[in-house]
């Protein structure tokens, strides 16, 4: 059977059959711009000025997501039946569930107010993509169905899961993934152990794991884990996050308050300027180059601020990041003097003087209260009468990881540090 060869860092050779109207399909949607687009889009945002080869884009990480789907689909189709139908919508909805994403993934979207997945459910409905187009001239349904899977909201739940749960093939991929690319050792997990271990329950319509899975996925929740505590919230990469939030944040002010601001007109970044939504097609026009490009000519705004932080950003003279590692009596106290004595020596604490808040929220750690019912794991015990449990009733491991945790952090002027750091040690 004819097949196309993707050479891959992790899974080696991802073959793509294209012998047959499904590989044919996902051939083409892989060649879709908006695909291709993907190459253009850090999987990793900044994380590159903490670890210098993390280079890898949104377009790898995908890719490995239909390969896992793939894999994973070929075991359980081999005990339960599954519809050819649900396998094209669920490989689809695993290659296509980041198209919607940003520049630089997740770190303006709080900033441009919107959120990845909503873009990407319009991209897969809409006409007006190639994606869209290809999606619909397969089946007239295949749209929404793809669409539901990226929601959560598909039946069979079950399948779904693959795509969206918290044991799915995106988190499995781009764990394995930023492992290798960072060089942090964290994110390694038996990944053949589990693909081996996942059936499903069809009485409940849901995922399992069977009880000679249970170890992996420990390993897999504790690999999450640390790769969050010790990359994804690095003091590094969040510092240059706060400098970039910080930058368009200034960018937007100058703008609004009628000063001299570059940028390319006529061009979906005008209109995040003005503050305007974003139509999807504007959306997608928009990738990390577009950023930096307009980042680059800010060196030499005249408004001081932009021009500094825009230099910052560029050279990675970064903000220094202090743990508030303090009783929280004291924190409040050491805040106000920080900020005072940031603006005493002439920086505008709205962009010089950041709070750094994250952790302790279900994306990032596997919790049971606080988690929906299509994302809890669950696991077999027992092997003469076993039960179906959700993990954490079972494993000692996970009940440990349940409180995940916090930080909260200052960043500020490198040339500020000593100051700071004396007002810290009072």
């Amino acid at each position: 059977m004819p097949e196309k060869i993707y050479r891959d860092s992790v899974h080696n050779i991802i073959r793509l059959k294209t012998g047959d109207a499904a590989g044919k399909l996902l051939a083409r949607l892989i060649d879709a711009a908006e695909f291709q687009r993907l190459r253009r889009i850090k999987q990793l945002g900044l994380a590159l000025f903490a670890y210098q080869a993390a280079e890898h884009s949104r377009f790898t990480h995908s890719l490995g997501a239909l390969h896992l789907a793939t894999r994973t689909l070929e075991k359980l189709k081999s005990k339960y039946e599954i519809s050819a139908e649900t396998q094209i919508a669920v490989r689809c909805a695993a290659l296509l569930h980041d198209v919607g994403h940003g520049a630089f993934s997740h770190v303006i979207e709080p900033i441009l107010g919107f959120h990845h997945e909503q873009f990407t459910i319009e991209a897969v409905l809409s006409d007006e993509t190639e994606v869209g187009q290809i999606l619909k001239t397969f089946s007239p349904d295949l749209p929404e169905n793809v669409a539901a899977i990226i929601r959560g909201d598909y039946r069979p739940m079950a399948l779904a899961q693959l795509v969206s749960s918290q044991l799915d093939v995106d988190r499995m991929d781009y764990l394995l993934r930023d492992s290798l690319m960072t060089g942090a050792k964290y994110g390694i997990y038996d990944l053949e152990w589990i693909i081996k271990s996942l059936e499903i329950d069809e009485e409940n319509d849901r995922l399992y794991v069977s009880a000679r899975g249970i170890y992996a996925v420990e390993d897999y929740l504790q690999a999450r884990y640390y790769m969050f505590r010790q990359v994804y919230f690095h003091r590094t990469l969040r510092a240059a996050e706060a400098i970039l939030k910080s930058l368009l944040r200034r960018a937007l002010k100058v703008f609004q308050t009628g000063k001299p601001i570059w940028f390319a007109s006529g061009t979906p970044f005008e209109k995040i300027l003005k503050g305007e939504k974003l139509s999807l097609k504007e959306h997608l026009e928009l990738d990390d180059s577009d950023v930096m490009f307009h980042i680059k000519q800010w060196q030499t705004s005249t408004d001081e601020i932009l021009s500094d932080l825009a230099k910052r950003f560029l050279n990675r003279r970064l903000f220094k990041v202090f743990d508030l590692d303090m009783p929280e009596a004291e924190r409040q106290e050491f805040l106000e003097n920080a900020r005072a004595l940031t603006e005493e020596k002439g920086f505008d604490t709205d962009y010089y003087f950041i709070e750094d808040h994250a952790g302790d929220v279900p994306y990032y750690f596997y919790t049971k209260e606080r988690s929906e019912p299509k994302n809890l794991i669950y696991v077999e015990e027992g092997f003469s009468r076993p039960q179906i449990k959700e993990i954490s009733e079972v494993s000692a491991a996970v009940r440990g990881l349940q409180k995940g945790f916090q930080i909260h952090r200052v960043c500020f002027p490198p040339e500020l540090k000593s100051q700071i750091a004396k007002l810290y040690h009072e």
